[in-house]
Parts: structure tokens; C-alpha cells; sequence
């Protein structure tokens, strides 16, 4: 499939693609005319990208991670190095010290909306 397709598939703007594609993230054939074409597989690809960079992860880490990945299910490979577990693990307990920050700047809102909703009323 073309750029244009794999980036309405997936709702990730071309330049996007070309960026996934030059970190090493993404890899496409080129036609005779220089045209990028993707396998079916790359919307999968695509979207366990958006999710990693959605959970943090910088691009370098994700093209470490993504070998160790199968993209049609995004089950664990056999691939991960220990390290990579490793720095996997940090990247989690990072994910859940955002969470909790999150909560608790949640609950500080709700005790600011609830006393100023009881000075009201």
C-alpha cells in the first residue's frame, strides 16, 4: 500500500511515516518510481509505534523494543535481551509514578471543585 493509504489506516499524517521510516521504525519497499509501499503488516506496525510514543517511550527505545514484539498480536518475542527487559521495567514503574502523580493532582481538583461547589450552595 502507498503512504496515503497506510497513513488514513492508521490516522498517522505522512510525515509521520517518513519520520517512523528514517528511526527505523517502519520499512518500506520503493517502486521503480521512488514510491514508498508498504506491507499490510505496517498497519499493525503503525499503530504498536503510536502506542509506545504514547506511553513515553522515546524512538530510540522503540526501535530496541519493537524486534521483541510480534505486531499482530503485540505479544512478547523471544528477542528481548536482558537489558532491554531491564530498561523495559523502567519505563513501566516511570509509567506508574505518572499515574500516581495523576491521581493525586485529580484528587487535589476534586477536593478544590467540591469545597467551592459547598461555598455555593
Amino acid at each position: 500500500m502507498r503512504i496515503g493509504e497506510l497513513a488514513r489506516r492508521t490516522g498517522v499524517s505522512e510525515r509521520s511515516l517518513r519520520y517512523y521510516e528514517q528511526q527505523g521504525l517502519l520499512v518500506a519497499e520503493r517502486t521503480p518510481g521512488g514510491q514508498r509501499e508498504y506491507p499490510e503488516q505496517a498497519v499493525d506496525r503503525v499503530i504498536r509505534i503510536q502506542e509506545l510514543f504514547a506511553a513515553g517511550l522515546h524512538s530510540k527505545k522503540i526501535a530496541q523494543l519493537l524486534p521483541c514484539m510480534r505486531d499482530a498480536d503485540g505479544g512478547p518475542s523471544a528477542v528481548a535481551t536482558p537489558r532491554l527487559v531491564a530498561d523495559l521495567v523502567a519505563e513501566r514503574d516511570r509509567i506508574d509514578r505518572m499515574i500516581t502523580e495523576l491521581v493525586n493532582s485529580r484528587d487535589v481538583l476534586d477536593d478544590v471543585i467540591n469545597a467551592a461547589a459547598q461555598s455555593r450552595g
